[in-house]
């Protein structure tokens, strides 16, 4: 794993992509991004492998020890992009005052 230094412990992953069987991530803890990573793609959990899937993984000795794959909070941080992205690409009213 090439990191920027995550240490060891209990992190929330997102995918960001994946390229040349290389997975990029970026790790959360309380909701603060804490870091990214370059893993394997085959480190994670099949399900897991695509762009803004989200893994719970634990990090032991500076590698993954642990990953799954969160199908729930997948679904919600999708439908809750796509509300943001519905909401700033509307029109605003027309001002009929012209």
């Amino acid at each position: 794993m090439t990191s920027s230094d995550i240490s060891d412990g209990a992190y929330t992953a997102v995918v960001d992509s994946i390229e040349d069987g290389l997975a990029t991530l970026f790790f959360e803890s309380d909701g603060d991004e804490v870091g990214n990573a370059v893993v394997a793609a085959d480190r994670l959990p099949e399900d897991g492998r695509h762009a803004d899937a989200v893994l719970d993984v634990e990090i032991a000795d500076g590698s993954i020890a642990n990953a799954t794959y969160d199908s729930e909070r997948t679904s919600s941080r999708s439908e809750a992009a796509q509300n943001r992205f519905d909401r700033l690409s509307r029109r605003p009213p027309k001002d009929d005052r012209e």
